[in-house]
């Protein structure tokens, strides 16, 4: 007879095997397309120069972008509980590969004009927006919970080197060559993590309000946290099988917030995230003028600097999993802060290119750990059924602060000067620091990393 143990040891060596696997397969995905992202979004920018010279007309097409993220971020965490998320993300990028195709031949024929620029990036970014509720909320049915620190890490780390180490020197490039190819490469980036997205594994997940519950990898729950979060049979929360009827859909999507709410943790992490970025937009809003007007950083090593924040972003992603191991998820989201107000107060002070660049670099591996961080300990504490609405909640809460940042920043800089900008952003992240030292105490046991 067989080795009872070893057939159970082999069995899950197998099922380890299969989840890598599934994260190399949605890491390439998650990578290709944010390549294929940094090259069309500059050359969005270049083409609309390259149409009219109007700044209205080409601030139109920034603002096309941004807004579906606010307008239809609930509603994408909807459908992505709803849906099979390994199709949805397969299909929603099939269907960006065949738009932004027929957008290159647009330019090909030279039949693009400010309405197709605006209508490209906002069919673009609303599509974006049911990719990412669905990406967030798989990512648990393919890594294990003790690891999903790290493989928030590595998707952060590897982001971040194709859209800022390859993709954007590339895009103007291309550019170059021809208008149409930064879109034809995006195509083709599209259609490959389609077709990636599609080599995952299914996650059953209801298909109407009637529907059955989830059932499979996607029911699992593990919550390490001894946090007190809502019970998943709350009444009004996260229910798939409510009837359908009038104000159904707008129920649903408002399941995600109610359970950020009634989380205590989790709307602390939210409420701390949201405050953050309105330092943080604030700095990116006025750090090109910062850089090259305090830090004395010359035009033409502008690239050359603004490279630190790469950097930065794939250290911190490649060190998360080492963060989360070694002081726990909610200790390291403390910790994080800490650094991250030390980073904004030493470009507060800096007056030379290289100090500043390594306060960036500072800077930037603390927001890429923080994401990996949040993003963690929703995934393990959040039922699977709901992970889709509360990832959703959290991006769309968080983007409401980064506008009324950027315009404060704006109106700051005006008004009292450029450096008055990274001294206020350090004291909203001290007195944030603070506060996660109080709210974000360490109730969970740390985070075992292989």
């Amino acid at each position: 007879m067989p080795d009872t143990a070893a057939v159970r040891k082999a069995a899950g060596h197998f099922v380890g095997a299969v989840r890598a696997g599934g994260f190399r397969a949605l890491w390439t995905a998650a990578v290709v397309s944010r390549l294929g992202d940094a090259l069309r979004t500059p050359a969005l920018a270049l083409l609309a120069a390259s149409v009219t010279r109007d700044p209205r007309a080409i601030a139109a097409v920034v603002v096309a972008g941004q807004l579906p993220p606010l307008l239809f971020g609930l509603l994408g965490g909807v459908y992505a509980d709803r849906r099979d998320r390994r199709r949805t993300m397969a299909t929603v990028d099939g269907v960006r590969a065949v738009l932004v195709a027929g957008f290159a031949l647009l330019v090909i024929t030279g039949e693009v004009g400010i309405v197709a620029l605006v209508g490209c990036a906002f069919l673009l970014a609303s599509l974006g927006v049911l990719f990412d509720a669905a990406a967030f909320a798989v990512l648990p049915g393919i890594v294990p919970a003790e690891r999903l620190a790290v493989a928030n890490g590595r998707l952060q780390a590897g982001t971040a080197v194709a859209g800022g180490f390859v993709g954007a020197p590339l895009a103007g490039v291309l550019f170059a060559v021809s208008a149409a190819l930064p879109f034809a490469v995006d195509a083709l980036t599209f259609a490959v993590a389609a077709l990636l997205a599609l080599t995952l594994r299914p996650t059953s997940l209801p298909t109407a309000p009637g529907g059955p519950p989830p059932v499979g990898p996607a029911r699992q729950v593990v919550a390490v946290s001894t946090a007190t979060s809502p019970s998943a049979r709350q009444p009004g929360v996260g229910d798939l099988r409510r009837p359908a009827g009038p104000g159904a859909v707008r129920r649903a999507a408002g399941d995600g917030l109610r359970w950020i709410w009634q989380d205590a943790t989790l709307r602390r992490i939210t409420a701390l995230t949201m405050v953050t970025n309105l330092a943080t937009s604030g700095l990116i809003a006025i750090i090109v003028l910062y850089a090259l007007e305090v830090l004395a950083v010359p035009a033409a090593g502008y690239g050359l600097f603004m490279s630190a924040a790469v950097l930065g972003a794939l250290a911190g992603g490649l060190c998360a999993g080492r963060v989360a191991a070694r002081l726990g998820v909610l200790p390291g989201l403390r910790w994080v802060l800490v650094a991250e107000t030390l980073a904004v107060a030493t470009l507060a002070v800096a007056r030379h290119p290289v100090p500043g660049a390594v306060a960036l670099t500072a800077f930037s591996a603390g927001t890429a750990i923080w994401n990996a961080l949040w993003s963690a300990y929703g995934q393990r504490n959040v039922p699977a059924e709901l992970l889709g609405r509360v990832g959703s909640a959290q991006r769309t809460v968080g983007l409401l602060a980064a506008p009324v940042g950027a315009i404060g920043a704006g109106v700051l800089g005006a008004t009292a000067g450029l450096p008055s900008v990274p001294y206020a952003a350090t004291g909203i992240f001290a007195l944030v620091t603070m506060a996660s030292w109080h709210s974000l105490r360490p109730r969970e046991r740390a985070i075992v990393s292989a």
